[in-house]
Parts: structure tokens; sequence; C-alpha cells
């Protein structure tokens, strides 16, 4: 396996040109369903697994673990922003600074788990409710200047998800 395919085991993420409500509806099932597979995954990695990069430079099984949680806490918020706001520009956080704190170095996998169902819980509720205006509502990114629409953005946390998926995967596997 080379390089571009440890950091992208499902491939780079590509919005489709047409998001409708079947699509919708269809990552809304995946994301609902996504912290069962993450969390049967997850445990069954050994100590050594946890606390091994799924590549050289790559971040340890365990900080993957914690990282997915926060950064779909981070996409919760936001689309609650996009709701409740008028195009809001968004809090941006550096995930490679959260990766380094303690929490994401050695704490037990078990509570970021249960924070993953709750979260998607809460996340799949919300938009089980939204109409199709609600879709189309938006946030500004401060990073890259760029307005993202939460039909798109629901597409990308269900890559986001399976993206590091796969990094557990590729560690499961070399280990």
């Amino acid at each position: 396996m080379n390089l571009e395919e440890r950091k992208y085991p499902v491939g780079k993420y590509q919005a489709p040109e047409i998001i409708d409500a079947s699509q919708r509806e269809s990552w809304m099932m995946e994301l609902d369903a996504f912290p069962a597979k993450f969390r049967q995954l997850a445990e069954s990695l050994t100590a050594d697994q946890l606390n091994s990069p799924y590549r050289e430079g790559g971040w340890t099984g365990r900080q993957v673990i914690h990282h997915v949680p926060d950064s779909h806490m981070n996409a919760y918020l936001r689309f609650r922003w996009a709701l409740t706001e008028d195009n809001p520009m968004i809090k941006a956080y550096d995930e490679q600074a959260w990766a380094m704190m303690t929490d994401y170095q050695n704490m037990d996998i078990s509570a970021s788990l249960n924070f993953l169902d709750s979260l998607h819980k809460k996340w799949v509720q919300v938009q089980s409710h939204m109409d199709e205006k609600d879709w189309l509502r938006t946030y500004r990114h401060p990073e890259d200047g760029k307005t993202y629409r939460l039909d798109q953005v629901l597409g990308m946390y269900v890559w986001h998800g399976n993206h590091h998926f796969g990094h557990l995967k590729i560690i499961q596997q070399q280990n």
C-alpha cells in the first residue's frame, strides 16, 4: 500500500453534483449506523495497535478514535449554527494540536466511543427534521473562505468517518 492509499484509504472526498432527498437519506442512515461500526473495529484493536500509527508520521489508532467524535462534534455545532444563523462564520480548530493533547495520547477509548454514539443520535435527530430549505443553508469557513451548504457537509462527514475507519483497518491489518 503506497503513501497516498494510507493517507486516503477511501479516496479523497468528491461531492456529487446532485444531492437529492434520496442521497441525503442514504447518508443519514450511514451516519446513524457509523458509531456501532466504528466501535466494533476500535474495540477489536489490541493495545499495541491502538498505539501504532496507520502510516509513518500519521496518528495512532487511539488518536484517530478520539479525533472522530471531536471532529463530528464540531460538524454538529456547525450544522446548528447554520440552522439558526444566516451564513455564520464558523470556528476552526487545530486538529493536530488537539491530537497532541493528553486525552488523545493515553485516555481509554470508551469515553470517545460513547460520546460518538450520543452525538450521532442527536445529529441524525436534527437532520431528520430538516426540510429542503434547511439543507441549502450555509456556513463560511475562516481558513479557506469557502461557503459550505449543509447537504454537502453531510456527505463530507459520512466520508470523514469512513476515511478514519479506513485508517483503523490499516492499523488492524499491519499488526
